[in-house]
């Protein structure tokens, strides 16, 4: 059309050069070329809508490419309503083939999660079978409080001779069997308070129910009346035990591999009643049993927390001093005056699964080595042989205990922490049940 308008216009121009035309003649050359023009304008005007309509159509089709390339690079969204699945229960999925056909089987990218997770998918480390160091410090601001209620009981047996060696195996006096047993019920209330991220304060207050029974009876046979020489001391004893107060600091964060190390730092306020102090009757035996240990201590010990999900591996290790002091008891035939209990290194370690979001079991393994305890004796009434103090040491103790625990997250504010320790060694006690109930009454900042 551009051609057809531009030689019509050309044959415009060069025809008034050829000669003189009449205006008659001029007239219909004029509509011609007007007509070609508007031709023109409305062919120019089509180009400009055709082309806009193709540029429309070119941003379309880029912004339709570019879509699709995100959606091809991002990665599947996770449905906002499913709540997180376990550890334990997600790595049990993730390892199990899919059958075929189903699209669980079929390769599928990394999901990712939109939205916000449960106010519960983070919470502290608990670990039922380490009592006061169970979880990584209370944060700043954070007031827990926990109620403690656990049972121990202790049983020995022991042959005793009472009389002479003639010769090797023959022996001329008699054979006791001495039978000791001990149940202590204890309830405890505690306080952990948050100064800041890293630092804690504790208090435990125990009220203590204890059983002591000691029976010493000869052998049947071994005496002329057996019955009569049997002897009772059973006693049982009531009251406030040794308060504990705790400090621990957060020495390193965990994650990443890392492992949370928290140093603690215990003290024991011989608030109980002190054995020393029970009133005796007139062969010495006590007419109470003690709830307390009767001296001071400190204990620091350092804990580290690695998790590993779906586990949590555990371990401490600690030393305890028991301060000595004098004591002056009439026990007849002697006065105790002064007595230093030995100090203890302790040291455990475990495995903490969880099962699900909420329920973890824990295994482990406590040992303590005690030191002797180191007594200064003297007679009542001082012989020639005994004339003055006599320094004593008691066997050392080995005390291994297997644990056994088990945490259930009840509330984001509570949970349930029960454990089990049986004896591995002579030493130990043969049974220790815990049952801890951590609530969270201040969340802090």
């Amino acid at each position: 059309m551009r051609r057809v308008a531009l030689a019509l216009l050309a044959t415009t121009i060069i025809a008034p050069s050829a000669g003189a035309q009449p205006t008659g003649r001029r007239a219909p050359l004029q509509r011609q070329l007007d007509q070609a023009l508007q031709l023109i304008e409305a062919q120019r005007a089509r180009l400009d809508a055709q082309a806009a309509e193709l540029a429309e159509l070119r941003r379309r089709v880029d912004a339709q490419a570019q879509a699709v390339a995100r959606a091809e690079a991002a990665p599947l969204p996770q449905l906002a309503a499913a709540p997180p699945r376990a550890p334990a229960l997600a790595a049990a999925q993730g390892a199990a083939p899919g059958a075929p056909g189903d699209p669980a089987g079929v390769l599928q990218p990394p999901l990712e999660r939109v939205g916000q997770a449960p106010e519960d998918a983070e919470q502290p480390i608990q670990l039922a079978v380490l009592d006061s160091q169970s979880s990584v410090v209370t944060r700043k601001g954070q007031l827990t409080g926990e109620f403690q209620v656990d049972y121990a009981r202790a049983d020995r047996s022991r042959a005793v001779f009472r009389g002479v060696e003639l010769v090797e195996a023959v022996l001329v006096g008699v054979f006791d069997i001495n039978e000791s047993r001990q149940d202590v019920l204890t309830a405890s209330a505690a306080l952990r308070y948050g100064l800041t991220d890293r630092f804690e304060l504790g208090v435990r207050a125990p009220f203590i129910h204890r059983a002591d029974a000691s029976i010493i009876a000869p052998i049947a046979g071994s005496t002329n009346n057996d019955q009569a020489a049997t002897i009772d001391s059973s006693v049982k004893g009531t009251g406030i035990g040794d308060i504990e107060l705790t400090a621990r600091y957060q020495l390193l964060s965990g994650g990443n591999g890392r492992p949370y190390l928290i140093g603690n730092l215990q003290g024991v306020l011989p608030t109980g009643t002190d054995p020393f102090a029970i009133r005796r009757d007139d062969l010495g035996r006590p007419t109470r049993a003690a709830t307390g240990a009767g001296f001071w201590g400190i204990a620091p010990s350092v804990t580290a927390i690695l998790p590993s999900d779906p586990v949590v591996l555990f371990g401490t290790l600690g030393y305890t001093f028991n301060l000595p002091r004098d004591v002056n008891t009439r026990i007849p035939p002697v006065v105790i005056t002064y007595v230093d209990p030995g100090d203890a290194i302790s040291g455990s370690a475990g495995i903490g699964i969880s099962l699900n979001q909420r329920t973890t079991v824990n295994f482990g393994y406590a040992h303590t080595w005690a030191f002797g305890t180191r007594t200064r004796t003297m007679l009542i009434e001082p012989t020639a042989a005994w004339p003055g103090e006599r320094e004593t040491i008691s066997r050392d103790l080995q005390i291994g205990r297997f644990l056994f625990g088990v945490t259930y997250r009840v509330t984001d504010r509570a949970s349930l922490n029960w454990s089990v320790e049986v004896g591995a060694t002579e030493d130990a006690t043969d049974l220790r049940t815990i049952l801890r109930v951590p609530v969270v009454l201040l969340t802090g900042g």
